[in-house]
């Protein structure tokens, strides 16, 4: 069966479709993305804007129509921390439903870390052991730990790259002092959450997905994406503490120029690195391996795991 999987994240509307049964591995098909900012369309109100809800309904019609054009059978759609964190979510959500027939799930913070779990875990298998796994977006950092396909604990904490650079820093590049006071206060707040996955036991492997992870990996000497999926990607302490010292001084138009940097998240890169680094840190490793997979394809195989033996079947 063809599946749709459109992500409303705090940056970017993502639609991913894919070639999928039960039991069989997800072959993506084609992939979409829209730089919409959303998380930076809240006004002081705390309410997504007019402007940033217009563009959310026209974006959503977008993926819907090419959607129905690429074939799929069904079009899973979710929001992550930018609509699930404005005060009118429920109003834009019904507007999204009402003009363009799309019902706009929110997920929680929770559901986000359980669902990236998933996609690990299937892609490393039982073999991979206890599985710590990092997942830093624009608004929020998702953890969860575990040995099963559900993890024992998974936490969100608001501290995303885009919320960190919109909050913390104030010239482009940031100076020295909101750096080193950025890293330090990062260390207070990550310190409480590494207790609280390390009390389940030392991982056998931590894991890290999403786009900053990987951009910070290629930039500190991992493989291209050019080069596939299986090849095995890592990001090292010492490799991210040398990143660091480079692109802090660099601004967001000179970061976009970069292998492997989008130019939308250009301007989170350095406090993405901080809080991967700070991460890092609290949870003592040295290394995190890069996974391939994440939370798109944690949508695509729960509901894969809810079908019958039959649908999608050959």
């Amino acid at each position: 069966m063809r599946l749709g999987v459109l992500d409303v994240g705090s940056n970017t509307v993502h639609l991913l479709v894919v070639d999928a049964h039960r039991g069989a591995h997800p072959l993506p098909a084609r992939s979409e993305k829209t730089v919409l900012r959303l998380a930076e369309r809240i006004n002081k109100a705390g309410d997504l804007s007019k402007v940033g809800a217009d563009e959310l309904v026209r974006t959503v019609a977008s993926a819907k129509s090419s959607a129905a054009q690429l074939g799929c059978e069904e079009l899973m759609a979710f929001a992550t921390s930018a609509v699930r964190e404005a005060n009118n979510a429920a109003a834009v959500l019904e507007r999204v439903r009402s003009e363009t027939g799309v019902d706009l799930q929110v997920l929680s913070g929770e559901d986000e870390a359980s669902l990236t779990f998933l996609a690990t875990r299937r892609w490393y298998g039982w073999s991979a052991g206890r599985l710590l796994v990092l997942d830093i977006g624009g608004g929020s950092l998702e953890l969860a730990v575990g040995r099963d396909e559900a993890p024992e604990r998974a936490m969100s904490v608001p501290l995303g790259a885009g919320r960190l650079t919109r909050t913390r820093f104030r010239s482009d590049p940031p100076t020295r002092n909101e750096i080193a006071e950025t890293a330090g206060w990062l260390e207070d707040q990550l310190a409480p959450v590494a207790k609280k996955m390390l009390k389940y036991g030392e991982p056998d492997r931590v894991v890290a997905t999403s786009k900053t992870f990987r951009s910070l990996a290629r930039l500190t000497g991992a493989a291209p994406s050019s080069s596939g999926p299986q090849v095995r990607r890592v990001l090292t302490e010492a490799g991210l503490r040398q990143l660091l010292a480079f692109i802090s001084r660099m601004s967001a138009h000179d970061l976009a120029e970069l292998e492997g940097v989008s130019a939308s998240r250009a301007h989170q890169l350095v406090a993405g690195a901080l809080v991967a680094q700070a991460t890092m840190r609290a949870l003592g490793r040295p290394e995190l391996e890069i996974c391939p997979w994440a939370l798109r394809e944690g949508v695509i195989l729960r509901r894969l795991d809810q079908t019958n033996g039959t649908v999608g079947s050959k």
